[in-house]
């Protein structure tokens, strides 16, 4: 019995270390792209158009998830706005992130999405103040 143990052991530390790296980069991946969610929806919440904010959003999305290093496949963002001061942006990202590594498992890719919402300054279209003398 105790050599079965001995023998057994290392397999099952093995084996538990194996998914917890696997729920780890699960979770960053989930961490980094709620970041993503958040430049995106500033980016967009400084547009003036409904257009150029849905650009912005995906423009921004795109950069930030390849310099977060996120292996993001299928990449979609959606953005809801109605483009004026004291309204707000809302921008979903969603992508399906690769984790190989957990092939053993019977999980090749998951499917990730993260919102975040912006609110639109209320002062940006009023018209500079004249200075005082």
């Amino acid at each position: 019995m105790t050599a079965e143990a001995v023998l057994l052991t290392p397999i099952l530390v093995l084996l538990l270390v194996f998914i917890a790296v696997v729920v780890h980069r699960g979770v960053d991946a989930r961490m980094r792209l709620d970041d993503v969610a958040h430049q995106a929806a500033r980016a967009a919440s400084l547009q003036r158009t409904t257009t150029a904010a849905a650009v912005a959003a995906r423009d921004t999305a795109t950069s930030a998830l390849a310099q977060a290093g996120i292996a993001c496949h299928d990449v979609s963002t959606s953005t809801t706005t109605t483009a004026a001061p004291g309204g707000t942006v809302i921008v979903v990202v969603r992508c399906t992130v690769d984790v190989a590594q957990a092939l053993l498992l019977g999980v090749a890719s998951r499917a990730v999405q993260a919102t975040a919402t912006e609110v639109i300054d209320t002062y940006r279209s009023q018209a500079q103040l004249p200075e005082f003398r």
